[in-house]
């Protein structure tokens, strides 16, 4: 639970503010009906951006510019032998589109209720994200109790995933909040939690 010296939850969003199995589920019977031609360049997206993490990890000042996201883009249409512009086609359709219809469904209410009772006293808030997240904010229909959002792929000075600290701290300078004031909630600890401790924020796991 919070204490008042948080003035701030820096929120991550998939698999923390949604339950994540059944949204898998969903969109693994989707894939199997209809987007068989994506299911190979989804694999190899998500392999990308677990080989993002684990460099950021052996390498901490690494930068992927101009965002991880594109980086995650270019590599996966090099390993493909496809152009860029499909390979960002098919992300958008399949990871961020499709997904949004189901997460209303499977949010985690209890934590929305919490995060909605803090904010009436003034708590302040930010979605720290290693994929764009406004539509799927919207898609939960949360967007109003964020204030602000430091997404991969649409924030412009963030050039790190996890477990670098980068996005966590951005979004507390965005906030006008000191570091030492902000809770990060997330569901992983070897992600959320790891940029977390090297921001200096404490860190809860959802679970």
């Amino acid at each position: 639970m919070t204490t008042p010296r948080h003035a701030a939850w820096l929120l991550d969003l998939d698999g923390t503010l949604y339950r994540p199995f059944p949204v898998k589920l969903a969109m693994a019977a989707e894939l199997a009906l209809w987007g068989w031609g994506a299911l190979s360049v989804i694999r190899a997206f998500r392999r990308e951006h677990e080989r993002l993490h684990h460099e950021l990890g052996n390498e901490p000042s690494l930068r992927f510019e101009p965002s991880p996201f594109a980086e995650q883009v270019r590599r996966t249409a090099r390993a493909l032998g496809i152009a860029e512009e499909a390979v960002a086609r098919l992300v958008e359709r399949w990871m961020i589109e499709r997904p949004s219809r189901w997460l209303r469904m499977f949010r985690r209410q209890s934590l929305l209720d919490e995060l909605t009772r803090h904010r009436a006293s003034g708590l302040r808030t930010a979605v720290v994200s290693d994929y764009p997240a406004r539509r799927k904010l919207s898609a939960l229909g949360i967007a109003h109790l964020i204030d602000d959002v430091v997404a991969n792929g649409e924030h412009p000075d963030l050039t790190r995933l996890k477990p670098s600290p980068e996005g966590y701290l951005l979004a507390a300078e965005r906030l006008g909040v000191r570091p030492s004031e902000c809770l990060v909630i997330g569901d992983r600890t070897d992600l959320d939690g790891a940029a977390a401790r090297a921001a200096g924020m404490e860190f809860r796991l959802i679970r």
